[in-house]
């Protein structure tokens, strides 16, 4: 059975990696500013190389909506942001928490990929193959949901959507780019699946063009499909029972 309405809507916490370049914290705070427009009230946290960070923010309050600004579900949204709550519950017993998903998977992501792409003039075309790049990472259920994209962006008239990523597994960038070509399409392009601008960003950026790719994508950042995509989050998580955030137990998050 589902609560009754909350007369005031606990805030939004949007829970984001965090970087040093400056470029990424802009770039988020772009985001959630188009969130703000939407009449979302949202708070902003990093978990690394960044303030604030998630602890103090959740600190101050009674209740909240977690928002894990990430776009796939990995190690942070696994474990890092479930021990961050366990920590904030330490220090404010009467929290009660919602957590939402990551922003992805989500198919309005893929309108997104195609805004980007179309500001440096590329539009689907059966003569363009696309290398969807992600950061990669160690969790094999995270690389799958980008192989998983990749596939589904193919039906809308690309020539080929191939995965690729930028550490820690393969194909890397370089090498999609150069198996399209080898495969026959006659012009390839690459679409960036990240949140902001900084090192990942940059390095496939270089990577792709010494290759051959025609264009490079722009990342992510604040586009409105994503601001949608994160109201949309916050609605369907003020639907759910509040919780108490806990600690990770049996090597799973508890949270």
């Amino acid at each position: 059975m589902r609560n009754p309405p909350l007369s005031s809507p606990p805030p939004l916490v949007a829970v984001a990696h965090g970087s040093r370049d400056p470029r990424a914290t802009a770039t988020v705070e772009g985001l959630l500013d188009l969130v703000r427009a939407r009449g979302v009230n949202v708070l902003a946290s990093y978990l690394d190389h960044a303030a604030p960070s998630p602890v103090p923010v959740l600190t101050g309050l009674r209740s909240a909506v977690v928002l894990p600004l990430l776009l796939t579900a990995a190690y942070h949204s696994k474990i890092d942001i479930p021990d961050v709550l366990a920590r904030a519950r330490s220090r404010n017993r009467g929290l009660a928490v919602r957590v939402t998903g990551t922003l992805g998977p989500h198919p309005l992501l893929l309108d997104a990929l195609e805004r980007r792409l179309a500001e440096v003039d590329v539009v689907p075309s059966p003569d363009t193959g696309v290398v969807l790049v992600s950061a990669g990472s160690s969790d094999p259920s995270a690389n799958a949901v980008i192989a998983s994209m990749a596939r589904a962006w193919r039906r809308r008239g690309w020539y080929d959507v191939r995965p690729a990523y930028a550490s820690a597994t393969s194909p890397t960038p370089a090498d999609a780019v150069h198996a399209l070509y080898e495969a026959g399409a006659p012009k390839v392009v690459v679409a960036s699946y990240f949140l902001a601008p900084g090192y990942f960003a940059d390095k496939v950026r270089t990577a792709a063009e010494e290759a051959g790719a025609r264009a490079v994508s722009p990342v992510l950042g604040a586009a409105p499909e994503l601001a949608d995509i994160v109201v949309e989050r916050y609605r369907d998580a003020l639907a759910l029972r509040p919780v108490a955030a806990r600690r990770r137990v049996s090597g799973r998050a508890a949270v």
